[in-house]
Formats: C-alpha cells, structure tokens, sequence
C-alpha cells in the first residue's frame, strides 16, 4: 500500500453476521517532543523479515507483497499461547465504565472476529503524533488484537480497574483477565497491555524482549525488556510508549513500541509515532469493537444480523450510525 496507508479489514463475526472493512484514520496530530529519537528513528528499516519470523500462532496468515505485508487472523487469541478463563465479569446493559455492583458473570462471549491489517514494509517515523482510539491499534502474536489503555469512556485505565463479581457457585470471575486482555460485551476479545502468556513463552524467564506483534503505523511491538533482558524504565518510553533501541530482530535499533503490565495508561499505545492515513473511518457493525456498550439494546439488532454502517471519528473515538441497511432498526 502506497504512502504508508494502513488498512484493516474485519469479517464475519458476532452471531456469523458482522462484517467490517476500516480504512485507519489519523486526525489530530499534535506535535510533541521526542523521546530517544535516533539516526534508526529516522532512517529506513524494513520489517519484513521480522514479521515474517515471528512466532505467529497458527490462526495467523502473513502474506507480503510489493512493499507491504498483510497480517490476518481469526480475531480469538489461540490457545496455543493460553487458554481463556469459561466466564467473564461484563458490565450490566447501559454501563460504559463497569465496576462489580454493575456488572454481571457470564460465559466468556468471545467470537471469531476476523482481522486484517497491511502494513507497509519500510514504516515511516513521523515527528507529529497521531492519537490512538478505541478499537484495535495493532495485532499480536496470539492473532488477537491490542487496544489502547482505556475503556468505553476513552479516560479509565483498564488494568487499573479490574474487579471480581461471583457466579453461581460463588467462584470469583475477573473483568480482565490474567493475560491483561478480556472480551467486548458483543465478542470481540482483545488486549489493553502486555500479554504475559505470550512474553513468557516468547522470552523465557530472564531474556530480551522479541517482537510479540505490530502496530497499525508498521512499527513492531514488544515486551517490557531491553535487548540485555532488563525492564525497560517507562520513563525512558516517549509519550507514544515508544523508544529507540537495539532489539533482537533490529540489533542496528528501531523505533518500537513497548507494552508494559503496570496499571496506568503506559500499559499500551496513547499514540502511533508512525504514518497513518487521515480524517474518518468507515466500518460496519463498530459496536462489537467497543469494550462496553452504552446501550446494549440498541445494538441488538446487530448482533441479530442487521448491517449498520457507522462513521468513526479518531478525533473523538465516537462511532455514529449514519446509514442502516436491513430490515431491524436500532431501538
């Protein structure tokens, strides 16, 4: 894909009905200071190689093609890495930001939510900074994706807000799992950290950080370990969560990111340092990307089958419906 465009696509999903095609947008640039900027930053690096030689479970396809490669998956993180709890604490209908007293357990609701994401080979570093948003921002290794550190309302912290409810038989069911990932009421799993059940298994007890997934800008994303295997202080990540540094697949260096499992809004990416396209973007059934939803109800329709076709602003993280086609409306 020409110009570093980065385009997602998303298939059949929730109840076999959804469908999604995202051309990423970027509006809001704002120009920040630079943290551990370097010749690597600025410089031409291609990640071709390093995606892939990655250690992709077997839901994932990685196909290249003339200067741009495309990651697929089923959207389910594979159980190669690690096996999902059987319920899930999920927030009562018409609570954004969920809390036990209005939540409720219920069997994990995770589905099959196919993801696409081309990258281009040679990711182009930008000064300006471009404002991640709900949904995902990039694929791990798993081939689930990752989101940002927040929750529905866009400002709560995720992993700094977990809790428990009890189920049936008084067990206690968490929010967010031990993998630091949960699914959407409406199915659709995904990260909001450094998934633990992947690094263990990538890097080994006391290793270096190896490449766990990319971002939407083409930048590799990585756990919280430097390529000595010592943790890398958040104070040296720029305000992206990103640093300039040698790594195993880049011993030249490369701008990358790193996700890390503290509960604040360093866990993931606020932000792409990397080029992305600009203004809106169009998709259909947007709800089921949301970690919760204001008004469940209203989004029956959808995981019914209807086709709704929203717009989303980067600028906002807001998705309004302009468009519905099929023969359920929203209540």
């Amino acid at each position: 894909m020409a110009g570093g465009a980065v385009r997602v696509s998303m298939g059949r999903g929730v109840a076999g009905a959804l469908t999604a095609t995202l051309l990423l947008a970027g509006a809001a640039f704002a120009s920040t200071g630079i943290a551990g900027e370097s010749s690597s930053a600025k410089s031409k690096v291609s990640v071709l190689s390093a995606v892939e030689g990655a250690h992709w479970s077997s839901n994932v396809t990685v196909k290249a093609s003339r200067k741009s490669v495309t990651i697929s998956s089923n959207g389910l993180p594979s159980s190669e890495y690690w096996t999902r709890p059987a319920e899930y604490a999920v927030p009562d209908s018409g609570v954004v930001v969920p809390e036990a007293a209005t939540s409720h357990a219920m069997k994990d609701p995770a589905v099959e939510t196919p993801l696409s994401i081309t990258i281009p080979d040679v990711p182009k570093y930008t000064k300006k900074t471009t404002s991640t948003s709900l949904g995902p921002i990039g694929i791990l290794l798993s081939g689930a994706p990752l989101y940002n550190p927040y929750e529905g309302d866009g400002t709560t912290v995720a992993l700094a807000h977990n809790f428990y409810v009890e189920n049936s038989v008084g067990e206690k069911v968490y929010f967010v799992d031990g993998c630091f990932g949960h699914p959407t009421p409406m199915g659709a799993y995904h990260y909001h950290g450094m998934p633990t059940c992947i690094t263990e298994k990538v890097d080994g007890t006391s290793g270096p950080s190896h490449m766990i997934g990319v971002a939407l800008d083409g930048f590799p994303i990585y756990g919280d370990r430097d390529i000595n295997g010592n943790v890398v202080p958040t104070s040296e990540l720029d305000q992206c969560n990103g640093i300039d540094s040698p790594t195993p697949e880049f011993p030249q260096g490369i701008y990358h990111y790193v996700l890390t499992d503290e509960a604040t809004a360093q866990s993931s990416l606020r932000c792409y340092h990397g080029k992305v396209s600009k203004n809106l973007t169009a998709f259909t059934s947007a709800a089921v990307y949301h970690c919760v939803l204001a008004d469940r109800a209203r989004y029956a329709a959808v995981v019914r089958g209807a086709r709704e076709v929203h717009a989303y602003d980067w600028r906002s993280g807001a998705a309004t419906v302009f468009e519905l086609r099929g023969e359920a409306r929203p209540r």
